[in-house]
């Protein structure tokens, strides 16, 4: 249940622009528009499962777009039987001025934003009451473009831009690749988002090296793992372990208990095991940056 000063399960990702929502619990549009970030560039909702603190946000959200002039089509992802609880939430916002696209039980990577996949969403089932997948996005970062390189190969500066935004170009009967302007792979950043779910093995592999792990901590003291385990939630403790197994570079704690009224309180049990961790409030916000870009998400709760 939402909290006087805590709302529902809900998380943001802002790049370039655009937005993706993970996760529409009650009060996410409430949060967005305390920000005042807006809500007509979210094209990507990422539902991890059919609960209500993770989805009864979403009526009410899609009607607001709709009402903002958005005509563009936004894509749902979500576990199996996704397609019949959004169509079951939409009895109350029949008519939208845009398509849903929604794409259930995804087995492969998905490509977001643009042709090149600019952010590679990639999922994982977990171990809840019902069918729920956590949540990898990769955003890729672009070779370097080299100058030198583009003059050693005799590449006409006209084509510079397109070859540089990843595209092949024939010109005057010639082939030009992006290789001949740009330099090798840089890594990108990755984000991970796991709940709701007990701490199955193969979560470790799914999240290793993330810049950015955001995971539920419904329990915050270890007494309370036969809870943790009869409702198939997580510990702190159990999830500052995955952190520490993953090699990951920062651990967000959240989806706390209603009965936790400080989770701060036991944030040593994280600690303890995961140095850099941390519990998140409301509209918190985090900057994951590249050498010279920066990808932002906003916490629209994530909490409860």
């Amino acid at each position: 249940m939402p909290m006087p000063n805590r709302y529902l399960a809900s998380a943001l990702i802002r790049y370039q622009g655009r937005k993706i929502l993970i996760d529409c619990g009650e009060g996410t549009q409430v949060s967005m528009k305390m920000l005042g970030w807006g809500l007509k560039t979210v094209d990507t909702i990422c539902i991890t499962h059919e609960h209500g603190d993770h989805t009864v946000g979403l009526p009410g959200l899609l009607a607001t777009i709709g009402n903002s002039g958005r005509t563009d089509p936004i894509t749902i992802i979500g576990p199996e039987g996704i397609t019949e609880i959004v169509n079951g939430l939409r009895v109350v916002a029949p008519n939208l001025p845009y398509e849903i696209n929604i794409i259930e039980s995804p087995q492969e990577p998905i490509k977001l934003l643009d042709s090149k996949g600019t952010i590679e969403v990639s999922t994982l089932e977990l171990d809840h009451s019902t069918p729920c997948i956590g949540y990898n996005f990769y955003i890729k970062r672009s070779p370097k473009f080299q100058k030198e390189k583009a003059f050693e190969n005799d590449v006409p500066k006209i084509l510079w831009n397109k070859l540089q935004d990843g595209n092949e170009v024939e010109y005057e009967g010639k082939i030009y690749t992006p290789d001949m302007v740009l330099g090798e792979e840089r890594e990108g950043i990755k984000i991970s988002y796991i709940t709701d779910t007990r701490p199955i093995e193969n979560i470790v592999d799914f999240i290793k090296d993330s810049d950015l792990f955001i995971c539920e901590g419904n329990y915050g003291d270890d007494a309370d793992i036969e809870k943790a385990i009869k409702n198939k939630h997580m510990t702190f403790s159990e999830s500052a372990k995955l952190a520490k197994s993953a090699n990951v570079k920062e651990l967000v704690l959240t989806h706390f208990s209603p009965a936790m009224g400080c989770p701060e309180e036991y944030i040593d049990n994280a600690i303890k095991i995961f140095k850099n961790s941390k519990v998140s409030y409301d509209r918190d916000i985090y900057n994951v940056n590249f050498k010279d870009r920066k990808v932002t998400l906003i916490s629209d709760q994530l909490g409860i």
